[in-house]
């Protein structure tokens, strides 16, 4: 299928801010399983917009201004042609050696609870069975709950609540599955929903699991599901705060408020691409 995303993300200083350094992991890449076919960055204000890659092969940008601002808007809109390859991830860059997805981080260190949880998924009869065993328990024992958690709040947190969103699943399933030995890394992106909702709160995120003679497979905890069609893979890393959609700093500025608007919805058919500025 062809999916659109229109995605705003609003920054509101209470003075206005300086230097506003941001980085942006708002780009996806072309694999096997998705094509980008059309995708752009915009801001509202005179800034900067430097591109590279990270460590795990994702494509960043780096915005920065000089002038002061009191608000800061970075609008993001393309179009991605996907594939249902099965959860299978295809054709993507691999810069660094599987075993480094081993490592624990501060949000996916496993406590004594987690560490039970491995224990339990032991018994299956191979590693895809074992993944698909602890990505369908994550599913039924964790309740999707906007309220209940944070960005800091830590796989072992939000699995003692049992309560959490996306993340929560997520960062839960990666520290379990490193405590089995299996590579596993955190996936941000973004869902065309099967119920027809198009504007969305927040962007997506599941993981990835590194299956032996298949590779990296991914699994979306939050809807009991290996990833489909419906799924753009934007970027990844050990975890939430490694794949972050954006992150950043400013000089003065005071309180911010934070507002983002997202929308992922089927492309219009025969829609031409706009002409301008793009950064793939």
């Amino acid at each position: 299928m062809r999916i659109r995303i229109d995605h705003s993300t609003r920054y509101a200083y209470q003075r206005q801010a300086r230097f506003i350094v941001q980085t942006l992991r708002l780009t996806p890449r072309s694999n096997e399983g998705q094509q980008v076919m059309d995708w752009r960055i915009e801001t509202d204000v005179d800034a900067h917009l430097r591109r590279s890659e990270d460590a795990f092969g994702n494509v960043v940008h780096t915005l920065y201004t000089e002038r002061p601002t009191a608000e800061l808007t970075i609008r993001v809109t393309g179009e991605v042609a996907t594939s249902d390859t099965n959860g299978v991830v295809y054709g993507t860059v691999e810069k660094l050696a599987t075993p480094v997805f081993l490592r624990e981080t501060p949000l996916t260190a496993p406590d004594a609870a987690l560490r039970d949880l491995a224990d339990r998924m032991r018994g299956a009869s191979s590693t895809l069975a074992q993944m698909h065993q602890l990505s369908a328990h994550i599913n039924e024992a964790v309740v999707f709950d906007t309220a209940a958690t944070s960005a800091a709040h830590t796989a072992a947190e939000a699995y003692a609540m049992k309560r959490g969103v996306c993340q929560d699943h997520a960062q839960i399933f990666i520290a379990t599955a490193r405590r089995l030995g299996v590579p596993a890394r955190y996936v941000s992106g973004h869902l065309h929903r099967s119920d027809g909702q198009i504007d969305q709160e927040a962007s997506h995120a599941w993981a990835e699991a590194y299956v032996p003679d298949l590779g990296w497979v991914g699994f979306d905890p939050a809807n009991g599901v290996c990833p489909t069609e419906h799924y753009v893979r934007v970027a990844v890393g050990l975890d939430a705060l490694g794949a972050s959609p954006i992150r950043g700093t400013s000089y003065g500025g005071g309180p911010e408020t934070l507002t983002v608007a997202l929308r992922v919805r089927p492309a219009p058919q025969g829609q031409q691409q706009q002409q301008g500025r793009a950064w793939s």
